[in-house]
């Protein structure tokens, strides 16, 4: 869905892609465009981190087209569970080890150093420079990653599973800055497991399960339809404070003895 007025940085038509004999990515079409704020939802094998790949430019479809806008600046963060953090270097160190190319002095200059700092200090980690990585909360890691993805300049940011494993005040910290980051710019698309924790809150979802199933404003993504397609299980959709919120489908069984009633406040949206 490209936005009225916003200038659309990358576009997949009938992308297919496959590993082996095994089609991952089925017909998709996705548009990004600068203003974007996107969430890819489904499940483990859906091909999310295909998608990544492919809007990354690492992946080369078997069928299908990408239009990508000329000299697209992309920046990239991978989970956090798959980085050493026992690597010996401090914050600072971390994020200037992104720049590797074009590199002539093996020590930094005093404009990265500089450009560093900044950027460190914009993502509110700046006194944090010259500790260790591994002494770092979780937010903190994955503030260090989107600095070293920053400094990039990158017009598009993707982020794989941002919020994997970290507690509910960390999430929230990560979805407030990718919000703002989003604000100042840049569009942002990542993948997540978390439907209401993260899909809920932004402003666009793709649900996908090889093919794209969904895709628009969580309220209209978020049926039971749709995600029903998505996982191939049921679920039931009710409203909190104006948001979606996804659960399990309840059973007559749970009915019969009320245990919907223990959900105060909601109300249930069916499809």
């Amino acid at each position: 869905m490209k936005a009225l007025g916003s200038p659309e940085l990358i576009r997949l038509d009938r992308v297919t892609c496959a590993y082996g004999e095994q089609s991952v990515l089925v017909n998709v079409d996705l548009s990004v465009t600068a203003d974007q704020f996107t969430g890819i939802v489904g499940p483990s094998g859906s091909g999310k981190s295909t998608m990544l790949r492919v809007l990354l430019g690492t992946i080369t479809p078997r069928a299908g087209h990408v239009q990508r806008d000329p000299g697209l600046r992309v920046g990239y963060v991978p989970q956090v569970e798959t980085v050493d953090w026992s690597f010996p270097v401090t914050v600072s160190e971390c994020v200037l080890m992104a720049r590797t190319k074009g590199r002539v002095l093996p020590w930094r200059s005093r404009a990265e150093r500089v450009e560093v700092d900044e950027i460190l200090d914009r993502l509110g980690i700046g006194a944090l420079a010259g500790r260790h990585i591994r002494d770092l909360s979780g937010g903190q890691q994955q503030r260090v990653f989107i600095a070293r993805a920053l400094l990039g300049q990158p017009q598009l940011l993707l982020m794989d599973e941002p919020t994997s494993g970290v507690d509910v005040r960390t999430r929230h910290e990560v979805l407030h800055l990718l919000h703002d980051l989003n604000t100042s710019g840049l569009a942002v698309a990542l993948t997540t497991h978390d439907l209401n924790g993260i899909a809920a809150h932004l402003p666009h979802l793709v649900c996908l399960n090889k093919e794209v199933i969904g895709s628009g404003r969580p309220r209209d993504v978020l049926t039971a339809e749709i995600l029903e397609r998505t996982y191939g299980a049921g679920m039931d959709i009710i409203e909190h404070a104006g948001m979606p919120l996804v659960v399990d489908s309840f059973t007559g069984h749970d009915h019969e003895h009320g245990d919907a009633g223990n959900v105060v406040g909601l109300h249930r949206r069916r499809a």
